[in-house]
């Protein structure tokens, strides 16, 4: 973005971040609360706390971490609303379907047991695709604490894969 543009070149940039990162978003909330109308809802709730204060994204190095780190927040609110004694991620994994493939039900249920730091980080890298530097960003943690979230979730994976597997 073109940090210098008036408020109409602003506004233009807004839509088309909105255009290009709504599919990602939607998918991200849908996950997360399981309902089109909720995933919607956080969206829009999303694009309106940027526009609380435009000048946030406008400063952000990569302004689609910001927005993922803005829905992030959103979203666990919004669960803690909804489920205040629930852990948010358990339901994605309970909402799963089985599989065919017994390695996989293995692999959601090792997920859902992940310490959800791990969860959370392991979620941003391969569902939303976000580089280190955007999750460090998103998460307020150093680059190096993501690698090292990464590794653990990795290894734990592996772990529960290697132990179905000899089953």
């Amino acid at each position: 973005m073109n940090k210098t543009d008036d408020i109409g070149g602003r506004s233009e940039d807004l839509d088309r971040l909105y255009q290009e990162t709504r599919p990602e978003l939607m998918g991200y909330f849908l996950r997360r609360h399981g309902s089109p109308e909720t995933a919607e809802d956080l969206l829009q709730e999303t694009f309106a706390a940027v526009m609380r204060n435009p000048q946030r994204l406008l400063q952000a190095e990569t302004p689609r971490a910001y927005l993922f780190g803005v829905a992030r927040n959103i979203s666990v609110d919004a669960l803690r609303r909804a489920h205040p004694l629930e852990t948010p991620l358990a339901e994605e994994t309970a909402a799963t379907v089985e599989s065919e493939d017994p390695r996989l039900a293995a692999m959601r249920e090792a997920i859902g047991r992940l310490n959800p730091a791990l969860r959370q980080v392991l979620e941003l890298r391969l569902r939303q695709e976000l580089s280190y530097e955007e999750i460090a960003r998103i998460l307020n943690i150093p680059v190096g604490t993501v690698r090292s979230r990464l590794h653990h979730a990795v290894r734990s994976l592996r772990e529960v894969l290697q132990r179905s597997s000899n089953l």
